[in-house]
């Protein structure tokens, strides 16, 4: 397993994913399958590219594969995050075509939005060229498929924000507004984290250059997102901040003006649309005799 797997795997189970994607799929049986396939039937599938861009979910389909049946065979040719092209034959699975059949389409659906969004990610990294920005991803991911999502960013040259609420404390403008402002939001994280004893970083939002200055006087975060700064604004504040504290830009960044705000000088652009808008990749599994 990949160290993104290990470094997940108590907040995800593999095993427990693919049996609720097959009982959503299978239900009582694939009986396409098991109408026109005999039993101990044997068979061979190749793994086709039908449209350019990264690979990505090569290791969670085999992970998928395994689980299904450890019997099955794999041969891989193309790894993930390499760059691939129409006609490229991924890998060639072998075993129970019964089986090869239920597999099919999850195998599918993971590697195709999981493609696509390692080739959006790869895209936009390759627009911030000769700066030190990191496009990240948010958490605005598909229920029961963040794990995938996230891969699927690093696969393709991007980086992960927080996984999850558990793993990093982000006091976003509603935490701001209901703590009674951005001071009193510092404030009350510091006070909970004396109290449960954690050690947590903090990232906290900014809306206007003022709450920069704020909580720059205030200290005890680790990174200040600018949300919603125009491109002028942004380079005000990268100036305020300088090499103090790690700084992100977000909100309503595109593939136009990513480049602009990775010239600001900021370290991570977290970009929402790489999970929750993005195209799958045209893949498909073949039988070959």
């Amino acid at each position: 397993m990949t160290n993104y797997i290990t470094l997940h795997k108590k907040h995800f189970n593999f095993k427990t994913f693919v049996q609720n994607a097959l009982k959503e799929d299978v239900g009582d049986g694939d009986h396409s399958a098991l109408a026109t396939i005999p039993v101990n039937k044997k068979g061979k599938c190749h793994l086709l590219v039908k449209e350019n861009g990264i690979l990505a979910g090569v290791e969670a389909a085999k992970e998928i594969f395994k689980t299904i049946d450890p019997k099955f065979k794999i041969t891989t040719y193309i790894k993930d995050g390499t760059p691939v092209k129409v006609g490229d034959i991924v890998f060639i699975v072998e075993g129970s075509s019964q089986k090869l059949l239920t597999a099919e389409r999850l195998v599918l659906n993971v590697m195709q939005r999981m493609s696509g969004i390692a080739t959006k990610t790869n895209y936009l990294q390759s627009l911030c060229k000769g700066t030190k920005t990191k496009v990240i991803d948010t958490r605005k991911t598909t229920p029961g498929f963040r794990f995938f999502e996230k891969w699927a960013v690093v696969i393709g040259g991007g980086s992960n924000h927080r996984f999850g609420l558990y793993d990093m404390i982000m006091l976003k403008d509603n935490h701001i507004d209901f703590a009674g402002g951005i001071i009193e939001a510092l404030d009350a994280t510091h006070t909970y984290l004396k109290k449960t004893k954690k050690k947590l970083p903090i990232e906290v939002e900014t809306r206007t250059l003022h709450d920069v200055k704020l909580i720059l006087k205030k200290g005890g975060f680790q990174r200040i997102m600018l949300d919603n700064y125009t491109i002028a604004d942004t380079k005000k504040a990268v100036a305020l901040i300088g090499n103090k504290f790690e700084i992100e830009s977000s909100g309503g960044i595109t593939e136009k003006t990513i480049a602009s705000y990775a010239k600001c000088g900021v370290d991570f652009i977290s970009v929402g649309a790489l999970t929750h808008h993005v195209k799958s990749l045209d893949l498909s599994l073949k039988a070959i005799q």
